[in-house]
């Protein structure tokens, strides 16, 4: 808050410097009566200038599409045909385009839709969608948490309409075009009179004097006059503002931050919605923020939070319940969100989490999965003693199973290879049935089939289940193999019942698991891991030798999923015995993921 009011009083200092630099006594120089002033119904409003004009002003385009006015709240206001109504909240000069909403926060516009025609208005749609019906559902309608009225119009495409739950709706009408909905309302365009060479120039655009018809010219801004002779007010003003140079300086530092986190919010923005109109052809649902909150019943139920967001317990209209995670708006640029719906668009597997829909409402972002009854597999292979919540050997092997048929699915079954990058039991969840289904791929990538290389610019995972060449290439290129050394490790976590590091464990020969595992399995001892009879020891010891073979430390040794698959389906004693993953001769860096040294000192050891 005090860099903003700090940032705010610069911008007042530097405005009112600017305004007594272009003022004498008589009152605004360097404006000829030709020119417009730029002008606005409030402060912060969109600039109004040529070739709109307000009411009364008349120096604008003669159209009187253009003439904006003020209403009683100072909202600036477009004047369509048919005495249509819109609030202006941004206008382009450079784009030509003017983004308008409904007045006085109405978010409802499609109700205005049938008497809307652009025909007789200088304006056109910036972009449509084509033969659209509208329905009332009013009797859904409701108030949000802040007293506004939710829209009981609704606009479904003619070929769609069949995919939507219309029970309490009545057709509204038919129309051959609506617009598109952005950030802000709808977006309109205007192409005469045409400006663009004059705003790339940085020059202004005006009504040449004597044009039938109507035609512009550019001309050049006029510049503060700095000759001698200034009023007095004027030079005591300009000292001062020699004297202040320091503080403008700040303020100017504190704008350019204010205007680049903006910059980088709009360019976020247009990057979703460019990344969604690519992806119409999967036909994801997409939900307002409206949507999410009836869903949500307002985020009442709570399921649980992480880096990404919280997530929510819902109930669509049909009572199919869903988990609704609402992602941070304080994250990166948008890249998780389009990473989750870019890849659980193309999937379609049992093993996989559904995504039912998504809300990408401005900077408001939600994610809708199937909801999952059992939670994840971390719950139970992490379950402390006397807790009800571990799973016998025969479903902890179909769960192994399941697991891997969905990695390869992911791998080999899609029309791009999407390697997921985050494996671990936290984004394993389990049906009522505990079946396994893979979720958050807010880390995922996609690459063709026949590459045999992933770059990247970043290590990305949990540390523990990272395979060492996502930290550092000197063990080879990413590939779909880190997915399967992350496999690997979730693997033994299953087989010891706890996180393969654990600093819980006094004996610190025991705290790095897969090791201790591998030295039982090489001299041919038992683990003795809740082992109850010998059908168990069996599968005990599959798994373990399956996840030794996953985390071999270069990723040529790791098995394909299809040949893990095969493993898992096949008997323990038909394995051969991996090799010691721990005798490379970088075996100290290994300690990067014992904990034994603090995390981030040992992972500059082993970066690049």
């Amino acid at each position: 808050m005090q860099f903003e009011t700090v940032q705010s009083k610069g911008m007042m200092f530097l405005l009112l410097v600017a305004f007594m630099l272009m003022v004498d006594e008589g009152g605004v120089a360097a404006l000829d009566s030709e020119k417009c002033k730029v002008t606005n119904c409030k402060r912060y409003g969109p600039p109004v200038r040529f070739p709109f004009w307000l009411k009364d002003q008349r120096c604008g385009y003669p159209d009187p599409g253009f003439q904006l006015s003020c209403s009683q709240n100072k909202q600036t206001m477009l004047h369509l045909p048919r005495s249509v109504k819109m609030a202006v909240q941004y206008i382009d000069y450079e784009k030509q385009t003017i983004d308008v909403s409904g007045p006085d926060g109405e978010t409802c516009l499609y109700q205005q839709l049938p008497s809307l025609n652009l025909s007789a208005s200088p304006f056109i749609f910036f972009e449509q969608l084509q033969n659209i019906t509208l329905f009332n559902c009013s009797e859904k309608s409701d108030k949000d948490s802040y007293g506004v009225d939710a829209c009981p119009i609704i606009a479904l495409p003619s070929d769609t309409r069949n995919n939507f739950n219309l029970v309490n709706c009545t057709k509204f009408v038919d129309i051959s075009a609506v617009p598109r909905y952005f950030e802000f309302g709808i977006r309109l365009q205007w192409s005469k009179p045409l400006c663009l060479e004059c705003e790339a120039q940085g020059r202004s655009c005006r009504l040449k004097n004597v044009s039938t018809p109507p035609q512009t010219e550019c001309y050049d801004t006029p510049k503060p006059s700095t000759q001698t002779g200034l009023p007095t007010k004027v030079k005591l003003i300009i000292t001062g503002a020699i004297l202040a140079s320091f503080l403008i300086l700040l303020t100017v530092i504190g704008l350019y931050y204010v205007c680049h986190q903006d910059k980088k919010k709009k360019e976020s923005q247009s990057k979703i919605e460019k990344f969604l109109e690519d992806y119409k052809a999967f036909k994801p649902s997409r939900y307002s923020f409206a949507d999410i909150k009836r869903i949500t019943n307002e985020f009442k139920d709570k399921l649980g939070q992480g880096g990404y967001g919280t997530v929510f317990k819902g109930r669509l209209s049909n009572d199919v319940l869903v988990a609704v995670k609402i992602l941070n708006d304080s994250n990166g640029n948008g890249e998780e969100f389009i990473n989750e719906v870019g890849s659980m668009s193309r999937i379609h597997h049992v093993n996989v989490t559904r995504l039912v829909g998504f809300c990408a409402d401005g900077y408001k972002r939600a994610l809708v999965y199937e909801y999952l009854p059992n939670e994840s597999l971390e719950k139970f292979i992490f379950a402390a003693k006397g807790e009800n919540h571990v799973l016998g050997w025969n479903k902890l092997q179909d769960i192994a199973l399941g697991i891997a048929k969905g990695i390869e699915y992911l791998h080999q079954g899609c029309e791009q290879r999407i390697l997921h990058f985050d494996i671990k039991p936290h984004n394993i969840l389990l049906d009522q049935n505990f079946n396994p289904k893979i979720s958050d791929f807010g880390l995922a990538k996609l690459c063709s089939k026949d590459q045999s290389a992933v770059s990247m610019t970043a290590a990305r995972g949990t540390m523990g289940y990272i395979a060492p060449e996502v930290l550092s290439r000197n063990f080879g290129n990413v590939s779909y193999k880190s997915d399967v050394y992350s496999f690997g490790m979730l693997l033994l976590e299953m087989v010891g019942g706890r996180k393969n590091i654990d600093v819980t464990v006094e004996n610190t020969s025991q705290v790095y698991f897969p090791e201790w595992a591998y030295n039982h399995l090489d001299n041919g001892e038992e683990t003795g891991i809740r082992i109850e009879n010998e059908s168990h020891s069996e599968i005990e010891r599959k798994l373990t030798i399956v996840g030794l073979w996953c985390i071999q430390w270069y990723p040529v040794d790791r098995p394909s999923m299809k040949v893990v698959i095969q493993m898992l389906e096949g008997e323990a004693d038909s394995l051969t015995k991996p090799p010691n993953p721990f005798a490379s001769a970088d075996h100290m860096k290994m300690s990067a993921f014992k904990y034994k040294k603090p995390v981030n000192i040992e992972l500059a050891v082993i970066a690049e």
